[in-house]
């Protein structure tokens, strides 16, 4: 039964009675029916007298047991059922491990949320299972994410997680993954940032990523846009622009794919600009479909519904070449990695609002 909830231990009969019951048919069900009603009193007080003991021992430990559980499985005053179960395999990372992680990062996480709309990435068992994604609030019961009636017409309401308690409830109902849109809910028609998402083939090593995001970085340097780059949690980085709430989301997305098919003219052994493995043999592609309304890309500090549980966490620009691989931080690593910062390497990025340009699309569109 999924989502089932403890309501009380039944006082009808002692614990060693408690077993797991068959369907009865025919001559069984006529025999047990046939028992005379004072036979059958009988054997329920010789029956009852004999479990006595037992049953007041056992009482009481479960009582202990289940309050320990009840502390154990609370974590910023929402209580988290089924805490133990594991949900990643490959490392034994239990639900609990996962809300807790979400607790601990929440002060670095919420600003990456907040008014910003938000699909999740859940799994009701583990993330070997069954994963379904979710935009829009009409399955989700959390009280406590903020909903938005009417702001994705013909659909229900779109959501944002905006509070440590909606965090906790969202990681409580089996989310994985917290993917956000490219603008806020309070101006939803004008775009606030542009992502390429670098998604290499499985064959290239590391080191391509790496040269990937500074060619990256360069040529959006030569536009004259300031960008910063975060792991994917996954296999890739992400080069993410800020932008001034000034054009709408047709514009934004040409100009991110102007950048991508300019990056695969320039070096088409390096980058596409087409989707699907076979565009992006011994290549990256340079993934700006990200930028389309509606779509979104996993949060800073998110994890990804993979063995291992990585991170999608923010770098300098000089740390770049020091990472090993787009899941070097997971959920049981990161805070090694927040206890030595000496700075928030996403600092500048609140402050730093650009505009897309006239003359940058006419670059883009010299250089093809």
């Amino acid at each position: 039964m999924r989502q089932a909830s403890f309501v009380g231990l039944r006082s009808d009969k002692p614990a060693q009675q408690i077993v797991k019951e068959a369907p009865r048919k025919g001559a069984d069900v006529h025999q047990q029916t046939d028992i005379a009603p004072k036979k059958r009193v009988a054997k329920k007080i010789a029956a009852n007298a004999a479990a006595e003991p037992a049953a007041k021992s056992a009482s009481k430990a479960p009582a202990t047991k289940s309050k320990t559980a009840a502390v154990a499985s609370e974590v910023a005053g929402v209580r988290v059922s089924h805490p133990g179960r594991v949900i990643d395999k490959s490392t034994g990372a239990r639900k609990i491990d996962l809300v807790r992680y979400h607790e601990s990062v929440a002060n670095w996480m919420l600003p990456h949320l907040q008014d910003r709309p938000v699909s999740l990435v859940r799994a009701p068992e583990d993330i070997g299972g069954e994963l379904f994604f979710q935009r829009h609030s009409q399955k989700l019961s959390n009280p406590d994410v903020t909903q938005y009636p009417g702001l994705d017409p013909g659909h229900p309401p779109l959501m944002t997680v905006d509070t440590l308690k909606a965090l906790i409830g969202a990681a409580q109902m089996g989310t994985i993954e917290f993917h956000t849109w490219n603008a806020m809910a309070s101006n939803l028609e004008k775009p606030d940032r542009v992502v390429f998402d670098l998604d290499p083939d499985a064959s290239l090593g590391w080191d391509r990523m790496i040269e990937a995001a500074q060619l990256t970085r360069s040529l959006l340097d030569e536009l004259g846009l300031k960008s910063f780059c975060k792991t994917s949690g996954g296999k890739g980085l992400h080069v993410v622009v800020p932008l001034a709430k000034q054009v709408g989301w047709d514009e934004v997305k040409d100009f991110s794919m102007a950048v991508a098919q300019h990056m695969a003219a320039t070096l088409p052994k390096y980058f596409s600009a087409k989707m699907g493995a076979q565009n992006r043999k011994q290549k990256i592609f340079v993934d700006y479909l990200r930028n389309n309304r509606g779509s979104s890309t996993v949060a800073a500090f998110s994890a990804r519904a993979r063995p291992g549980l990585g991170v999608s966490v923010p770098l300098a620009w000089d740390e770049v070449p020091a990472t090993t691989g787009g899941d070097q931080w997971n959920i049981e690593n990161l805070h090694e990695r927040l206890a030595d910062l000496k700075r928030d390497p996403w600092a500048d990025y609140v402050k730093t609002r650009q505009r897309i340009t006239a003359t940058m699309r006419k670059r883009l569109d010299g250089a093809d």
